[in-house]
């Protein structure tokens, strides 16, 4: 099995806009804000909550509710995406217009922005969570640019009815994570959510980071994420648990019809958007989970690890979503979770995600089991999961050998490689990178030691390391490819920079002690190509350094990093 490399363990509402508080400019600083296009067909198509006030409940028989985001002391911009303004029809200009970095702080709406969260439940590390819902994310709305939707939500922005006992607030340290991640995963060539901006707010927010029982006050961000759509499996999960089966048949009907609209012509199956067929049901259910599992099988290529892979953090569309403590592997380990709260059950740990997710598309199924004759055609979207991802896991594993088409004994080949990455302790960014530039005539351990963490790593390990470049160099020798097409290849598929949790704390303790976002901005614009080596940015491409392997933001990171 070539996956042995991972642990074992394993009616509609007539609704209008609320009213925002307008932004007054000084004349001085009026840029002339563009007018941008905002349909909003969720809140128009779908039920709303009936209670207009914020405040934390439970809510039935709707798929949303008002939420005004809470208006903080002081906005600023940090950072923008320059590629996300762009698909949002947003010049460099508008994106210093005081106007929208207001709105991007939680302080007015623009034109046509409706303000809601979303209800949904979810299952949380193995347990039915019951209701849960945009807790802290407040949507500005859907908008319409090129022909393309886009929802825009802000995270960190207040309380919703969603929040739970909590200030619906975010930290500076975990809204530039998440603002980085976004963008780097993107250029990664890896479905996920965007981040258009990260906005300072003035305020301090009260954080236990450690969970030790002493919070203390830190400054407050808010991030503006973007996504065709940011629907999760917890959605449909809640009105199943709840018995609400017209508005579930109702809710997968909108979401075919709007998010798969592509997909749907593709099958030339009808859709009868407020009683979608058992057919279509299942022939989607199919669709999210191949989705999955490509996603799955791009985070394995890279060594991402999510960290919180709760159904209501993964997407239905399949993005990578909610980077909370997330983390990139670096000495390789399968059983490597970034998650404090995770250390003991390592439930989400990187070599389990394919598993979980799997998991996961198994408790949407059962909801939608609620409303088939059979579950079927369920089980069978199930096993096309399984064959999906190993048929995208060995492609990936293809290409970041430079093997060419994968042969059966491969497995053998690259199980036995990652075992002994795991006891040497060996950086697995950095290994690719070398392993593309060994002598397949003379390979030499030397070409890859600087990927060793310790030297008694090398000295224990290097003989056994050795016999495998040899082997290694004999596989690849087989192939009818140059060694141009080999190393192409191999960069192709494997980054040379990628966000590991040292930088982004770098990046953030600059912002914090001295004020200064020129780290930040050198890590968006490095993390733009992480597949082309850069001049001038070779501390990047080293494996982590020693003194962040147990500093905090730098190993694990807890839910509120």
């Amino acid at each position: 099995m070539i996956h042995d490399w991972h642990p074992k363990c394993l009616i509609p509402v007539q609704i209008h806009p609320q009213k925002l508080p307008r932004i007054t400019k000084n004349p001085s600083t009026i840029t002339h804000m563009r007018t941008l296009t905002f349909d909003n067909r969720l809140t128009r198509e779908l039920p709303q909550d009936p209670i207009k006030p914020v405040y934390q409940r439970q809510v039935a028989n709707a798929l949303w509710s008002m939420a005004q985001p809470t208006p903080v002391k002081n906005p600023q911009l940090l950072a923008y995406s320059p590629d996300v303004a762009n698909l949002l029809g947003l010049t460099p200009a508008d994106m210093q217009d005081s106007e929208l970095i207001q709105t991007l702080g939680g302080n007015g709406a623009l034109a046509g922005m409706m303000t809601y969260a979303t209800r949904y439940g979810g299952h949380q590390f193995g347990h039915w969570a019951g209701q849960l819902g945009d807790g802290r994310a407040i949507y500005l709305g859907e908008l319409i640019h090129a022909g393309k939707r886009f929802e825009l939500q802000l995270k960190g922005a207040g309380e919703t009815p969603y929040s739970r006992s909590a200030d619906g607030r975010a930290v500076l340290r975990s809204s530039l994570r998440e603002f980085l991640c976004s963008e780097a995963m993107h250029h990664l060539g890896i479905p996920t959510t965007r981040a258009l901006s990260l906005v300072s707010t003035g305020d301090l927010v009260r954080r236990d980071m450690f969970y030790n029982g002493n919070p203390e006050m830190e400054p407050g961000a808010i991030v503006c994420r973007v996504a065709p759509s940011f629907t999760r499996p917890g959605h449909f999960e809640l009105m199943a648990n709840k018995g609400e089966h017209h508005l579930l048949k109702r809710f997968i009907g909108f979401t075919i019809d709007r998010d798969f609209s592509q997909w749907l012509a593709a099958t030339g199956l009808p859709l009868d958007q407020h009683n979608p067929s058992p057919e279509l049901i299942e022939a989607w259910f199919e669709e999210i989970c191949e989705r999955t599992a490509i996603l799955m099988a791009h985070w394995m290529r890279v060594g991402f690890v999510h960290g919180v892979m709760n159904t209501d953090n993964l997407s239905i569309i399949g993005l990578t979503i909610d980077y909370g403590p997330y983390g990139w592997i670096d000495h390789f380990d399968p059983e490597w979770t970034p998650n404090t709260t995770d250390a003991q059950g390592k439930r989400y740990c990187f070599g389990r995600q394919p598993d979980v997710a799997r998991w996961n598309m198994e408790r949407l199924a059962d909801a939608l089991a609620t409303l088939l004759p059979d579950t079927e055609g369920l089980a069978d979207a199930i096993s096309h999961y399984d064959h999906t991802y190993i048929k995208h896991l060995t492609q990936s594993l293809a290409g970041k050998f430079g093997l060419g088409p994968w042969q059966d004994s491969d497995g053998d080949l690259v199980n036995r490689i990652f075992e002994l990455m795991t006891r040497a302790e060996i950086d697995m960014t950095l290994f690719f990178s070398k392993l593309a530039e060994l002598d397949l005539a003379q390979p030499s351990i030397n070409t890859i030691s600087p990927a060793f963490y310790t030297e008694s790593g090398l000295k224990q390990f290097g003989n056994d390391i050795q016999q495998w470049l040899n082997t290694y160099a004999k596989r690849i020798q087989q192939n009818k490819q140059s060694p141009k097409q080999r190393i192409e290849k191999m960069q192709a598929y494997n980054p040379r920079y990628v966000l590991r949790n040292y930088m982004a704390q770098e990046a953030i303790d600059c912002l914090i002690n001295d004020g200064d976002n020129k780290r930040l901005l050198s890590l968006l614009a490095l993390l733009k190509n992480p597949y082309t080596q850069q001049p001038g940015m070779e501390q990047f491409e080293q494996k982590r350094p020693d003194w962040a392997r147990q500093k905090a933001g730098c190993s694990m990171l807890s839910c509120s990093s």
